[in-house]
């Protein structure tokens, strides 16, 4: 596999400063690739991103994750502040028009760019958004949500992630008391019990707070020359995979489904694996459909 030498960049934003990273391959006419994630880092898209030597591969740490920093770190970001770190790296990169995958919250923060800068994306594939806004039970998905973050407030990251998990695996539409039920023993996910203080995580201290109102202009998005493509993974039911489809309903669109589950990309990261020579290969035919 032909290996494309990685550079880092930072670059200073109001109230943040970003680290991205570029695999050039300045022999492609393909426009950029920019694979992103929120709160996952680039860190997350290494095995994605060897797939796609062929081209120029951006990725970046959101700001308040690993190597991007807030000025105010307990202030959680919104997907506007983010789009429009998105929009000031891709004019950074001077390819014109990128290609996007996005995922999770990526895909949240990737709509919002395509609504502010609509100019800068040529195709979005948006993988499985948790975007309680575009749920027929958006109260109590948006309470669930919530309630995840209150307890980390609380309790700390153990008790907050595992009830985190409780809420992201949940099948189906939410109860309207779900978000009254307990969290989970944070030691039945071997997560630790004791609450070291911290109330900085990027996910159950800022993005769950930042993202989990945002409501999608689709107004916007069907103006926009961006083709977008909305994206799932095979395991359905979640939050995040029922957004993909409530976000395709309101585009007059179809879902394209994609290998594994939400994290089908990843291959070891995290610990984690999914299929991520199949995943690679779909998202080539669906860029090259474009």
């Amino acid at each position: 596999m032909t290996v494309i030498e990685q550079t880092t960049q930072t670059l200073e934003v109001p109230g943040a400063t970003l680290a991205y990273d570029i695999r050039r391959n300045d022999g492609s006419t393909e426009p950029i690739l920019f694979l992103i994630g929120a709160p996952m880092g680039a860190a997350g898209f290494g095995t994605l991103a060897s797939h796609f030597t062929d081209r120029t591969v951006a990725t970046y740490d959101p700001r308040g994750t690993e190597r991007s920093t807030l000025a105010e770190p307990t202030t959680p970001p919104t997907p506007e502040e983010h789009a429009d770190d998105l929009h000031r790296i891709i004019q950074e990169l001077g390819g014109g028009q990128v290609d996007m995958f996005a995922s999770s919250g990526g895909a949240v923060n990737a709509l919002a760019l395509v609504v502010r800068h609509p100019e800068d994306v040529h195709t979005l594939v948006a993988h499985e958004p948790p975007l309680p806004s575009v749920l027929p039970d958006y109260e109590p998905a948006l309470a669930a949500s919530q309630a995840v973050h209150e307890t980390y407030m609380q309790r700390g990251w153990g008790a907050g992630m595992a009830h985190f998990i409780a809420v992201v695996s949940h099948q189906g539409e939410f109860p309207d008391d779900f978000y009254q039920q307990p969290a989970p023993d944070p030691q039945m996910f071997g997560m630790p019990a004791e609450d070291d203080g911290s109330r900085t995580d990027p996910l159950l201290g800022l993005a769950l707070v930042g993202s989990a109102e945002y409501e999608p202009d689709f107004d916007a998005l069907r103006a926009a020359p961006t083709r977008v493509i909305m994206a799932a993974g095979g395991e359905k039911g979640t939050m995040a995979n029922r957004g993909a489809y409530g976000v395709a309903e309101q585009l007059g669109t179809s879902v394209v489904v994609f290998p594994s589950g939400h994290s089908g990309f990843l291959g070891g990261e995290y610990g984690q694996m999914g299929e991520p020579d199949a995943f690679a290969a779909k998202l080539r035919d669906v860029l090259t459909e474009g």
